[in-house]
């Protein structure tokens, strides 16, 4: 009986802990901060003065903030994606109906584990409950940052060889076709889609700003920004987008540096973090009647939730303040 108490505290702090991941790590991490930043900074000013007349031709700098305007505005729309646009950034191909199956599958298969193992229906329906709903939006999360790590890594690269194939006289077009057929995965994926885009009618502009849509990253938005501008207003496409390659690989190098930089940190809260389980275990391996009280009284049962509920605190604080942004 006490050790079926103590699977249900273990376990619905589990359950409890999942959905404290999925629905309030966002907002502790800082990636809502984060996210309201970037779009205050990048968010135009009203302009300081008006057009004299209304037939009046537009100038260059006019065309350039309209631009802004609107990518300002398509951002803004992406700030809370669908969960078919989610799954095409995780780079898979499965439907709304596959994933529902999946997560289904998912529950199913924790609750079948915790009924069999506690008996427990209540502590077997929210481990369910937890499983169903968090371990597969967990998952998404997982492979879309791995899939932006890839196209980060190369993405520079590929901006590169466009960069050399316009200044060697070639179109736009055929050299994004280049980096689409010699580029490794996923960003042989990403440019075939742009012009794949292309080849139905959309002008290259457009196409390059659905990069963004299905790559939410800085770097892709940057991309779009400057061959969509160039495409409205001019200019020399070669040497923005050579800018644009120093930009990117600079922000590479920044990166590796803060990383760099935080992983003794980040060591440290491993370790500080991993201590207590590891010294708990060492006790029970040595002396399993000294360490039993904390099971086998209410007292000791007491503080081991407690103990949970700080160290959950803890390293979810540890977290944030090695969680590194830019």
């Amino acid at each position: 009986m006490r050790m079926n108490m103590i699977a249900v505290f273990f376990l619905a702090s589990a359950a409890i802990g999942g959905l404290f991941w999925v629905f309030a790590y966002p907002s502790l991490s800082g990636e809502r901060k984060a996210e309201q930043r970037r779009l205050s900074v990048a968010q135009p000013d009203a302009p300081a003065r008006k057009s004299a007349a209304k037939g009046a031709p537009k100038g260059r700098r006019e065309q350039v903030e309209e631009s802004l305007k609107e990518l300002d505005r398509r951002s803004k729309k992406l700030k809370s994606p669908p969960l078919s646009t989610r799954i095409q950034q995780a780079g898979l191909s499965w439907s709304k109906q596959m994933f529902y199956i999946i997560s289904a599958i998912f529950g199913f298969v924790a609750f079948a584990v915790i009924y069999i193992g506690t008996g427990q229906l209540l502590v077997a329906g929210l481990a369910a409950f937890a499983a169903a709903l968090g371990l597969p939006r967990w998952l998404l999360s997982y492979l879309k940052k791995r899939r932006e790590a890839n196209f980060i890594h190369a993405f520079a690269d590929g901006v590169d060889v466009i960069v050399r194939g316009i200044k060697a006289g070639l179109p736009l077009v055929d050299s994004i076709k280049i980096v689409a057929a010699e580029s490794p995965e996923p960003l042989r994926s990403e440019f075939k889609a742009i012009v794949e885009t292309q080849a139905i009618g959309m002008p290259i502009g457009e196409a390059c700003l659905k990069l963004y849509e299905r790559m939410p990253l800085s770097e892709a938005n940057f991309f779009g920004i400057v061959v969509s501008i160039q495409q409205k207003s001019g200019g020399n496409l070669s040497e923005a987008l050579g800018n644009l390659s120093h930009v990117l690989r600079d922000r590479k190098k920044m990166k590796a540096k803060v990383q760099a930089m935080s992983m003794e940190a980040k060591a440290s809260a491993a370790i500080i973090g991993a201590l207590p389980p590891i010294v708990m275990l060492l006790v029970y391996t040595t002396s399993p009647d000294y360490i039993a009280l904390l099971w086998q009284t209410r007292i000791g049962q007491l503080c081991l939730v407690a103990s949970l509920m700080w160290m959950t605190v803890g390293i979810m604080t540890m977290k944030k303040m090695i969680n590194f942004d830019f």
